[in-house]
C-alpha cells in the first residue's frame, strides 16, 4: 500500500525493508533510518508509555537551518546588499525546550524571537540571543509590556515595538519620556490584498492588527511632532498565513515594499522590512495551492522575496533593507509526531455469509441473492440494491414485523455483501464514487489519545496531517478504518487522510493481532498542536520525549517530560486531589462502619484510588 510518503515526508520519512516506519537525518545524509516501531519499544522499556508527543532534534534543527541557508543563497545569487534576520514566533509552539533550542542554534545566523504577549517577552528575554538578533513585539501591549520592551534595550537587546494602532504609540512616547529612553520602533500596515487559503482573513485591509493608509499618514505625522519619527525602523506587513501560492506571496510583498518606499519618502528612517508569517508547510504532498498544501518550496519562497525587495528598492534608489519573516510554522512543524497504539476495532463487515431460513421475508433473500450477479461491472449497482433491501428490513423490524434475531441476521447479511463488494471495488485500478461511499461502511480502530488535547486543529479547523501505521507496511492492508480517540465525544475522531493518491476518508490499516502493538503516527504537528490542546474528559497533556540520532541506526534521549497525572490535571480544573482523597476515604469508612465493606476491601479501595490520582490520564 503507498501511503504517499515520498510524496509528504520531506526527505523525513522512509520505510524499512523489515515493514517499519524510519526516521531519517537530514543533518547526516546517507546514515541508516531510525526504526519508530523500535524507538517507542525503548521508550516503554524506560517507562515512557504512548501516547507520545516525540520530538526529534535535527528536524526542529534542520527546519530553522535550511530556511536561513535559503535566503543567504537567494541573497547570495541576486546580489541582494542586505541581511536576513528571521524571528520565531513565540505563538507557533511556546514548549520551553523548543524555543530554547531555536535560540541556541538560531546563535549562528542572528535567529530572533517574536513576542505577542508579556509572557512571551518574558520568555524572550531569558533565551541566548546573538547581539544582532531582533525581538519582535506584536499585539497588544500595556504600560508594563512596553515598559519592559525600552528598558531592555540597555541590556543590548534589540527590541522593536511594532506599533498596532494610534493610541498604543500615545502609551510608547508617555511610557519613554517617563523612562528618558528611545525605543526601537516599528509598525503594522494594513496590504489592501488578500491572500488565499485556510486563514485568508489573517490577510488585507480587514485583518484584526495593524494600521490602513489614512491610520499610517496619521501616525507619522505625530511621530514627526512628538520628535520619534527616528525611532521608526521596521515596517511590518504580515503577508498571511500558510500562504499556498507563491504567487501571492510576490504580490503581497511587492505592495508591502510600495508602502515602505513611501514611509521612507515621508522621511521615516526605516531600515528593516517584516513580511511576517506566510510560508507554507506541504503537509499532503500533493505541492498545489489548497488548505493544506503549497505550490513552491522554501528555497523559491525566499528567491520570491528577496527579489521583490531587491527589485522595488533598486528603483526607489534606496539601499537594500533587513528582511524579517516571522516563519513558525516552517521552523517547527515538521520536528515532531504524536505516536499511539490501537487499543481495540471494531469491525462493520461479516467473513461468512448468513445461511438462509424457510421464514426468511423476500427482502432478506433478494439481499443474499446479491452477491450472485456482483462483478467488477455491476458493483455500483448491487451497493445500491443492498442499500435498498437493507433500509426495507430495518423498516420492518421498526414496524414490529421482524424481531430482533431476525434484523440481526439481515444486519449480518448486509455487512457480508458490502465486504464482498468492497473487494471486487479495491481491485479497481482507479478511484471511483462507489470507493468514496463504501469509505462511509469503514471499521472503527479506536487508539489511545486524545483529538483535543493532542491534535486540536483537527478537529477545530480540519487541519490535515500525515497519518499511517508504523509497521507491516510491507503487507498489503486488508481494511480501512477511521481513527476514533479516547474521548467520550463523536467529534473524537480522526477521518480524513492523504494517501498516494490523493485525500481519503478511511485509512487502510492491517488487522489487529493479539498480543501485538499496532502503532500509529501523525507526523509534522510541532506547530501550534501543544499550545492549543484543551482538557476534554480531563485528558491532560501526552508524554513528550525529544530524541537525538546517533549516526548508527540508534537515537539518545536528550529531554523528556512525563505526561499529566490524573491529580494534576484535577488541579488545572480547581480540584484538590486531597479533598476528594478525604471525601472518597470517609464514604469507604461509612461503608466500613455498616459492615458492607472489609478492612481489607477498605485497603485495596483507598490504594486503586490513589494509584490512579498519581496515574497516567490515558490508557496504562
Amino acid at each position: 500500500m503507498d501511503y504517499g510518503i515520498n510524496a509528504w515526508g520531506h526527505g523525513l520519512v522512509t520505510v524499512m525493508p523489515n515493514g517499519d516506519v524510519g526516521l531519517l537525518d537530514p543533518l547526516a545524509p546517507g546514515s541508516p533510518p531510525v526504526g519508530l516501531p523500535m524507538i517507542v519499544g525503548d521508550l516503554r522499556a524506560r517507562g515512557i508509555t504512548t501516547p507520545i508527543q516525540l520530538r526529534v532534534q535535527s528536524f526542529l534543527d534542520y527546519g530553522l537551518v535550511r530556511l536561513c541557508r535559503a535566503f543567504a543563497d537567494s541573497m547570495a545569487e541576486s546580489g541582494y546588499r542586505g541581511a536576513y534576520r528571521g524571528v520565531f514566533p513565540i505563538k507557533v509552539n511556546q514548549q520551553s525546550e523548543v524555543v530554547r533550542r531555536i535560540a541556541e542554534v538560531g546563535q549562528e545566523h542572528g535567529y530572533g524571537l517574536e513576542a505577542g504577549s508579556k509572557p512571551e517577552l518574558i520568555v524572550a528575554l531569558a533565551q541566548p540571543l546573538a547581539e544582532e538578533s531582533l525581538i519582535i513585539c506584536n499585539g497588544t501591549k500595556d504600560d508594563e509590556f512596553i515598559r519592559l520592551a525600552i528598558l531592555s534595550r540597555k541590556l543590548g537587546f534589540r527590541t522593536v515595538i511594532v506599533l498596532e494602532s494610534l493610541n498604543e504609540f500615545e502609551i510608547v512616547r508617555r511610557v519613554s519620556e517617563e523612562l528618558d529612553t528611545k525605543p526601537l520602533l516599528g509598525v503594522r500596515v494594513k496590504l489592501t490584498q488578500s491572500v488565499g487559503g485556510k486563514w485568508e482573513a489573517s490577510s488585507g485591509d480587514r485583518s484584526v492588527f495593524g494600521l490602513g493608509t489614512f491610520e499610517l499618514v496619521q501616525l507619522l505625522d505625530r511621530m514627526q511632532e512628538t520628535g520619534l519619527l527616528d525611532c521608526l525602523v521596521l515596517q511590518h506587513s504580515h503577508l498571511g498565513s500558510q500562504v499556498p501560492n507563491i504567487l501571492d506571496v510576490r504580490r503581497t510583498a511587492a505592495e508591502a515594499c510600495r508602502f515602505f518606499t513611501e514611509l521612507r519618502r515621508m522621511g521615516a528612517p526605516l531600515d528593516h522590512i517584516d513580511l511576517g508569517g506566510g510560508l507554507g508547510i506541504d503537509y499532503t504532498g500533493e505541492r498545489r495551492p489548497g488548505e493544506n498544501s503549497v505550490n513552491y518550496s522554501v528555497e523559491e519562497y525566499c528567491s520570491a522575496v528577496v527579489e521583490t525587495v531587491g527589485h522595488a528598492m533598486d528603483e526607489a534608489g534606496l539601499d537594500h533593507p533587513v528582511i524579517v519573516t516571522e516563519s513558525g510554522r516552517f521552523v517547527v512543524a515538521l520536528s515532531s509526531m504524536l505516536v499511539f497504539d490501537v487499543l481495540d476495532a471494531t469491525l462493520y463487515d461479516v467473513p461468512d455469509k448468513p445461511e438462509a431460513q424457510p421464514d426468511d421475508t423476500h427482502y432478506l433473500t433478494d439481499l443474499m441473492a446479491v452477491e450472485s450477479y456482483l462483478d467488477a461491472n455491476r458493483a455500483q449497482e448491487c451497493f445500491h440494491d443492498a442499500v435498498y433491501y437493507r433500509d426495507e428490513l430495518r423498516a420492518l423490524f421498526r414496524r414490529g414485523v421482524l424481531d430482533l434475531r431476525q434484523m440481526g441476521r439481515a444486519e449480518r447479511t448486509f455487512l457480508y455483501t458490502l465486504s464482498r463488494i468492497s473487494e471486487v471495488e479495491r481491485a479497481k485500478d482507479s478511484p471511483s464514487e462507489l470507493r468514496d461511499q463504501l469509505e462511509n461502511y469503514v471499521d472503527y480502530y479506536h487508539c489511545n489519545f486524545s483529538l483535543f488535547q493532542s491534535l486540536p486543529d483537527v478537529w477545530a479547523i480540519d487541519q490535515i496531517h500525515p497519518v499511517i501505521p508504523l509497521q507491516r507496511l510491507n503487507e498489503t492492508p486488508t481494511r480501512r478504518a477511521v481513527l476514533a480517540d479516547i474521548t467520550c465525544d463523536s467529534d473524537g475522531k480522526i477521518d480524513r487522510f492523504v494517501l498516494a493518491d490523493g485525500m481519503h476518508r478511511a485509512l487502510p490499516v492491517h488487522d489487529l493481532i493479539e498480543g501485538e502493538d499496532y502503532l500509529i503516527g501523525v507526523f509534522f504537528v510541532g506547530a501550534y498542536q501543544e499550545t492549543l490542546g484543551d482538557l476534554h474528559n480531563l485528558f491532560g497533556d501526552a508524554n513528550v520525549v525529544t530524541i537525538a540520532f546517533d549516526g548508527a541506526g540508534g537515537f539518545t534521549v536528550e529531554h523528556e517530560i512525563e505526561g499529566d497525572s490524573i491529580a494534576e490535571v484535577l488541579s488545572y480544573v480547581e480540584y484538590d486531589p486531597q479533598d476528594c482523597l478525604a471525601a472518597f476515604r470517609k464514604r469507604v469508612d461509612g461503608a466500613v462502619a455498616q459492615r458492607d465493606v472489609s478492612a481489607e476491601e477498605r485497603r485495596l479501595l483507598i490504594s486503586a484510588y490513589k494509584d490512579s490520582l498519581a496515574g497516567y490520564t490515558y490508557f496504562e
